[in-house]
């Protein structure tokens, strides 16, 4: 590997300043350092754990060459991770003349704020929308404030204000429109290919320059905390006073920020955001874009990784069953040396994945299914939008021409104490008619493959019955029922 050159300060632009900050904790975050250091205030605190929104602010970064702004939670956003960016916050929206910005105008005339504290966030995350869909529909509208709440106005008049922005003035003429190119040039001058180090000892933080240069770093040391979207390292610090240091942070990095299709299988690197991998796994298995629009809220999609998703363990985490079901393998790294795996063996025990010291996620590898194939992905939650998982079924299913089972993945988060699959559950039905009374006899077998657990999300009575319910579910929907599983508000209305 060749030597790369090394610099101790944090570049980025805040607003149209040039920033460039040589003292940075490795938990430092966005929004404490906007308060506290920059007295932008507009920026509120609410919950610290990336659910509220009230805290959002949008940060753009060259992908591919492409200036990208995007959503995201200040709070659980580190400095760390904001080199070769630029942090937009709500004090730099400005109209023409003395007027307001056409979202701040809409929000005003249609009533959208009451006590005012989560409206600056609203608006940041209606700006964004604005800015790449000018005339959006509701859908999309309702998506864009996933992550905001409002706890007195409703959200009614916030729609009406977002319908109406366009009203106001041409996302085209929007300043950040304008002032697109200069801030392109400005941070391509900032991405110089240097490793960031800043501090000493646990109190470091480290910005690798690209993803060979990770491994060299994680090489000599093992121990750091790698940190991609912050979605949950975010809360260790600011819900569990977790130290992190010293903390590699890796979002966005050269090497790891790739997805391409090859002889029917989609790999995915590591450092891939939840947002720029929609639009090819919606496409290409197309029971992940709806899941996808349920893992939290805008801010935390365009933050969180799947690779990160993956690498955290978690029981409850959205992407590894789905994965599972479908066969995927993960390509860890170590130094220059690759190995890879099914993801199912990746997941050993609870908190513990086989992942060697200094070893990474590199990349995840998923199999298009033939198209005969049928996959789905099912998810319940308390509320249905922004809400952690209680248990989520995957399935993967091949039938025989005479109809028997051919084939058949079953996989679970929420139900073990990690992502596992239901290998019970599956003997019973291969080589069997897929019949209601086939799945129905082999429902019996989830008691040999799971022993949920009963916590504030759900008790492990409803987990167990879920469980088996949802591999029915699957079984009528196979069938081509017309009946509907999902009622969308405008049905029920």
């Amino acid at each position: 590997m060749a030597k790369v050159k090394t610099r101790n300060e944090i570049r980025f632009i805040l607003n149209g300043e040039d920033i460039a900050l040589a003292d940075v904790a490795p938990d430092a975050t966005l929004l404490d350092w906007l308060r506290l250091d920059r007295t932008l205030r507009g920026t509120k605190e609410g919950c610290a754990e990336g659910d509220c929104g009230a805290c959002t602010v949008l940060v753009g970064r060259l992908s591919a060459g492409r200036l990208v702004y995007e959503s995201v939670n200040a709070c659980i956003r580190f400095l760390g991770s904001l080199d070769a960016t630029h942090v937009v916050t709500v004090e730099h929206l400005r109209g023409t003349g003395e007027n307001l910005h056409p979202v701040q105008r809409a929000m005003v005339d249609f009533h959208g704020s009451q006590c005012g504290f989560c409206t600056p966030g609203f608006v940041m995350s209606l700006y964004a929308l604005w800015m790449r869909s000018p005339d959006p529909s509701d859908a999309a509208i309702e998506k864009a404030l996933q992550g905001n709440l409002c706890r007195c106005t409703g959200y009614e008049a916030i729609m009406r204000a977002a319908r109406a922005i366009s009203r106001y003035g041409k996302a085209a003429k929007d300043p950040l429109a304008a002032e697109r190119k200069s801030i392109t040039a400005r941070l391509a001058a900032l991405k110089d290919g240097a490793r960031v180090e800043i501090g000493a000892g646990k109190a470091r933080l480290i910005v690798p320059a690209d993803a060979d240069d990770l491994a060299k770093l994680l090489d000599k040391e093992p121990g750091a905390t790698l940190v991609a979207g912050s979605t949950d390292v975010g809360l260790w610090v600011t819900k569990h006073m977790r130290d992190i240091g010293p903390a590699v942070f890796i979002g966005n990095l050269d090497g790891l920020c790739t997805i391409s299709e090859d002889k029917g299988v989609i790999s995915i690197g590591a450092g891939i955001t939840y947002s720029e991998a929609f639009a090819t796994l919606s496409k290409r298995l197309p029971a992940l874009g709806p899941l996808f629009d349920r893992i939290g809220g805008e801010q935390v999609r365009n933050m969180g990784t799947i690779g990160g998703n993956i690498a955290n363990g978690s029981p409850i985490g959205d992407t590894p069953p789905p994965l599972i079901a479908l066969g995927a393998r993960l390509t860890l790294r170590r130094g220059g040396k690759r190995r890879t795996i099914p993801l199912e063996d990746f997941f050993v025990a609870y908190g513990k994945q086989d992942r060697r010291p200094g070893e990474f996620v590199e990349a995840v590898h998923v199999p298009v299914p033939a198209k005969a194939a049928k996959f789905a992905v099912y998810k319940i939650t308390k509320r249905r939008d922004e809400d952690i998982t209680a248990a989520l079924g995957a399935f993967h299913l091949t039938l025989a021409r005479n109809g028997t089972v051919a084939d058949i993945r079953i996989a679970y988060g929420g139900m073990a104490a990690t992502p596992k699959r239901a290998f019970a559950v599956e003997k019973a039905l291969l080589g069997k008619p897929w019949t209601e009374e086939t799945v129905e006899a082999a429902m019996a077998e989830y008691a040999s493959d799971f022993t949920p657990l009963t916590d504030m999300r759900a008790s492990a009575e409803y987990r167990a019955l879920a469980g088996k319910n949802l591999l029915l579910r699957f079984y009528i929907e196979t069938m081509g029922t017309k009946a509907p599983f999902q009622v969308s508000r405008d049905e029920a209305a």
